[in-house]
């Protein structure tokens, strides 16, 4: 949540600063019913991962942690005002490209003074659908500022969820769909025949999205929960 803190502060002295009014770019903006545009963007993802209580008396574990990974998304925009130029409807599909390393440590059975290292990598190519409603400040010359909430519903085309487990190399199950939330902000910039956005978004999943099947990487594992940071360029016409 710091990043958004300071992304609102940014906003707050931008306007405080702000000394004359200029010129109105793309006056027609706020009129129009429907808006359309393309996004580009980075993202970092990671899981909320908990492990199962005596994971170390039962399977060895000695330690887990989550390393996030850089990916990348691209998606088309469709933005409905809902009344007044504050409020208004987001449709984002996109495409995105994830990976996240889950680090384990156990005993060595063979050795308890040696440890075992186990870094599993989870990669996902997801569609993403995010419904999100979008709150704008009042418009300061050719800047506005907004905050997000709302949620997605995610395929990942990559999941191995129905792939048949090879015990001598296991890996990682994880569903194929998934439902998350998000929340944001960005802000607005008005040039004189478009509109571009610079935000960012956090989301965390609802729901569980671990299959456990018994191997020797995945019995430690109680559940996980897919999240990660979005950052985005928007282009709206």
């Amino acid at each position: 949540m710091k990043y958004l803190l300071i992304l609102f502060l940014a906003c707050f002295s931008f306007g405080t600063f702000a000394q004359k009014e200029k010129p109105l770019n793309y006056r027609k903006f706020d009129k129009r019913l429907f808006h359309f545009g393309f996004m580009l963007g980075a993202n970092t993802s990671s899981f909320t991962i908990t492990q199962k209580v005596g994971a170390y008396q039962d399977y060895g574990l000695k330690a887990m942690t989550v390393n996030s990974q850089p990916g990348a998304q691209l998606g088309i925009l469709t933005t409905l005002r809902c009344g007044t130029p504050m409020v208004r409807l987001r449709l984002l599909p996109s495409l995105s490209f994830q990976e996240r390393v889950i680090h384990q440590v156990f005993v060595d059975p063979t050795d308890i003074t040696k440890d075992l290292i186990n870094d599993e990598r989870v990669h996902s190519t997801n569609i993403d659908i995010p419904l999100l409603f979008q709150f704008r400040t009042l418009r300061l010359n050719n800047f506005t500022a907004y905050c997000l909430v709302g949620g997605q519903f995610t395929v990942d085309l990559q999941s191995q969820q129905n792939a048949t487990q090879q015990f001598d190399d296991p890996f990682i199950k994880m569903k194929k769909f998934d439902y998350l939330g998000q929340v944001g902000g960005g802000i607005e910039f008005f040039a004189p025949f478009f509109k571009f956005s610079i935000e960012i978004k956090y989301s965390h999943s609802f729901i569980n999205g671990f299959i456990q099947d018994n191997t020797r990487i995945s019995n430690p594992i109680d559940k996980i929960y897919n999240r990660g940071w979005l950052f985005s360029i928007i282009f709206e016409g």
